[in-house]
């Protein structure tokens, strides 16, 4: 009787067949699967996701853009333009002749002061709320909101906080100093940036 040396412990090759993977899983059916649609994962609003490069037109269009400003400007309108017509209709008016013709002079009467003053500070608090605090820790204003699309961090992929957010307003003096040519840049731009999103490393897109 023959005999044959005991095994010994080690690596062997499996055995020739079809071998399930680890966990006794089937493995997958074979057949070809469509690839993912151009953007898919870039940008899913986790903490710390950065947005990455999607097509131009993932981003929020200019016309959306100017239509929350709209919305987001009637309220500044409301605040401050109706105590200014009211101290337009009590203001007192003086018109006298001299040397150089006809002139008038108008002065706003103590109350029409207040409340020019006191619109003035409603909207200016509205502002603040409105597109620092609001805008900074939800990535939308009153219209971003209406609109459904919000300002985030090329970085992070998340709203950039009540500071920055009032930073990034102020950077859109850039956009009105090149003769409003800033705020036509999400017309042709990649990534419909303003020059103050990209002085900011923000982009606007929509809420899904």
């Amino acid at each position: 009787m023959t005999e044959f040396p005991p095994s010994q412990p080690g690596n062997y090759p499996p055995p020739s067949g079809d071998v399930p993977p680890p966990g006794n899983y089937p493995p997958p059916p074979p057949g070809n699967y469509p690839p993912p649609p151009p953007g898919y994962g870039a940008y899913s609003g986790a903490p710390g996701n950065a947005v990455g490069q999607l097509p131009q037109e993932a981003y929020t269009s200019w016309l959306t853009r100017v239509g929350a400003y709209l919305i987001d400007f009637l309220p500044v309108l409301v605040l401050y333009g109706i105590p200014s017509m009211i101290a337009e209709t009590t203001a007192d008016r003086e018109c006298v002749s001299s040397s150089t013709g006809f002139e008038c002079t108008v002065t706003p009467s103590g109350t029409g002061a207040t409340l020019m003053f006191l619109g003035w500070l409603a909207a200016l608090i509205f502002g603040i709320w409105n597109f620092g605090y609001r805008q900074g820790t939800t990535g939308s204003s009153i219209g971003k909101s209406v609109l459904k699309f919000k300002v985030v961090s090329e970085s992070t992929g998340q709203p950039i906080g009540f500071g920055m957010s009032l930073v990034r307003q102020l950077a859109h003096v850039v956009d009105s100093i090149t003769l409003g040519i800033g705020y036509l840049f999400p017309l042709w731009d990649g990534k419909r940036q303003t020059i103050a999103d990209k002085i900011m490393s923000t982009v606007c897109l929509p809420i899904r």
